[in-house]
């Protein structure tokens, strides 16, 4: 069934940049230039999925629009004045390292608040019954941000203050995010941690990033203890797995919840081919996902529903994880083929494996949903 989906999307936010780099590592020392010099986080991995929508014809079936940018008032909802003056500071001369793998260039500061406006845009027009369900292609990215700095290429917390924003404005209550970016979104987590409100589900490689983290024992603190989940998976995880940990954990905490409106932190980093980690999902893995998420909002809130995007750096098959959702949202299919579908589901982990997944996500699932 064909459903009517917004894609906000703005090309001044493919303008952010970063001193050289290869990959996440800055040039200089014993690292030699590379021909481009670019950051993983370059614009090309969401220039080229905004560009897939388009030749595939499925941009002629979203509503497609950008946003102003988030305001001052917006922001300090979510962080701190002083960490934000020092943002634009840095920003307006001429960039540096905002915070642990954090870099900025000249202009950042007013294109991540672009960034954080097209979140509270989609947020804003699913809230308001304009669209049934929404994607905002956000970038700088957010899920790491904290409420007093900057973290590994988020600087301004996108999710959080959209959610802020619409409870200021549309008096909206009880909020889920799911964030399936490969590494934990800690940025959020942190900003929600003691508030009951708002649900955070983060599904993410074990240890990944933040370096070493896994928390599965975070559970939320205070009034929101309960209203914390995290399901770190080991490396080389695959489809199974985290289909696996959406039927088990993240769709039954959904519907004990009961939200009003769900927000994925939408990454496609837990791809088989990112080089930012070790997973091993494929474009179908997320058409899937996003149909457990769709289904379970037009349960639980009317189908509200906005995914924002996050990660992703492997600039060659983002664009089809994206497309496959966002056909997912839709309700409409394009003709075009993921050519490495094939190759990604015959590297799937085997019964063994996979077994041994399945087990330690059935124990978290007792601990977590207890």
């Amino acid at each position: 069934m064909k459903r009517n989906t917004a894609f906000f999307s703005d090309e001044l936010s493919f303008w952010h940049t970063q001193s050289a780099h290869v990959l996440c590592v800055p040039v200089g020392g014993w690292i030699q230039p590379s021909a481009s010099t670019a950051h993983a986080e370059s614009p090309e991995s969401k220039r080229r999925l905004k560009s897939l929508v388009d030749v595939s014809g499925l941009g002629q079936h979203l509503l497609q629009r950008s946003a102003a940018p988030a305001s001052e008032e917006d922001l300090l909802r979510v962080h701190t004045a002083e960490y934000l003056q020092r943002f634009k500071a840095m920003s307006d001369a001429g960039g540096g390292y905002l915070g642990p793998e954090a870099p900025i260039g000249p202009g950042s500061y007013e294109i991540a608040k672009l960034s954080a406006g097209l979140a509270m845009a989609a947020v804003d027009a699913v809230l308001s019954g304009e669209v049934d369900n929404a994607y905002s292609l956000s970038r700088p990215p957010g899920h790491h941000a904290l409420a007093d700095g900057a973290m590994g290429v988020c600087f301004l917390a996108n999710i959080a203050i959209a959610i802020e924003a619409a409870k200021a404005h549309r008096g909206l209550g009880r909020v889920a995010v799911i964030d399936w970016d490969v590494h934990h979104g800690n940025g959020t987590q942190s900003i929600f941690e003691n508030r009951g409100d708002v649900l955070t589900i983060s599904l993410h490689q074990d240890g990944c990033f933040p370096h070493g983290y896994s928390g599965e024992e975070d559970r939320g603190l205070g009034e929101g203890l309960g209203a914390n989940i995290n399901i770190p998976l080991p490396a080389g995880s695959g489809h199974g797995a985290y289909m696996h940990a959406m039927e088990r954990i993240v769709l039954p905490a959904l519907e004990r919840f009961k939200p009003e409106l769900i927000i994925v932190a939408c990454g496609f980093d837990a791809s088989a081919v990112d080089p930012m980690a070790r997973m091993l999902l494929h474009s179908e893995s997320f058409r899937l996902m996003t149909r457990a998420v769709r289904q379970a909002a037009e349960h639980l809130c009317d189908g509200r529903m906005v995914l924002v995007h996050e990660g992703g750096y492997a600039e060659v098959y983002v664009p089809f994880c994206g497309l496959a959702t966002i056909e997912e949202m839709s309700g409409v299919r394009t003709e075009v083929d993921d050519p490495m579908l094939e190759a990604i589901e015959l590297q799937q982990p085997r019964k063994v494996t996979l077994t041994f997944q399945r087990q330690w996500i059935d124990q978290l699932a007792q601990a977590v949903l207890a």
